[in-house]
């Protein structure tokens, strides 16, 4: 029986098949490394790179937390991504696997602070609708 095990020492080989897997259940480009061998890079099905190293993969191991950020550099610059640590039964952190972060492309907040100033705009001062209107969503 095959067995795939994720170790500190394992290569984009045997992380491969966990990296496609993740990127076939989210559709999502998907990249994943140990920590010590260069990983995989994953978009629309086919593995890009090989060889693949992230500062986000890096730093997820490093602080064997779950990232959410936008890398500054990188292959993914200006990308939001989420990068989870793979642990080991010691909950150390021996590989990561990441995807872009689709969440994270939409800010909520900036939206929500923009949203009176967006209101004037549409409807000056009155309220919007106007209370007599109706809207389809009302309908």
């Amino acid at each position: 029986m095959n067995k795939n095990r994720i170790s500190e020492d394992s290569d984009s080989a045997d992380i491969l098949p966990v990296a496609m897997a993740v990127h076939r259940i989210t559709g999502l480009p998907a990249t994943a490394r140990s920590r010590n061998k260069r990983g995989v890079r994953i978009e629309e099905g086919n593995v890009i790179d090989d060889d693949y190293s992230g500062p986000v993969l890096e730093e997820a191991m490093k602080a064997n937390s779950l990232l959410k950020t936008t890398p500054l550099t990188g292959q993914y610059k200006g990308v939001p991504v989420i990068v989870a640590p793979v642990r080991n039964g010691s909950n150390e952190a021996v590989a990561a696997i990441g995807v872009v972060d689709i969440t994270g492309i939409f800010d909520l907040a900036t939206l929500m602070e923009h949203q009176s100033v967006i209101l004037k705009q549409v409807c000056g001062m009155d309220p919007c609708p106007l209370p007599d209107e109706q809207t389809a969503a009302k309908r």
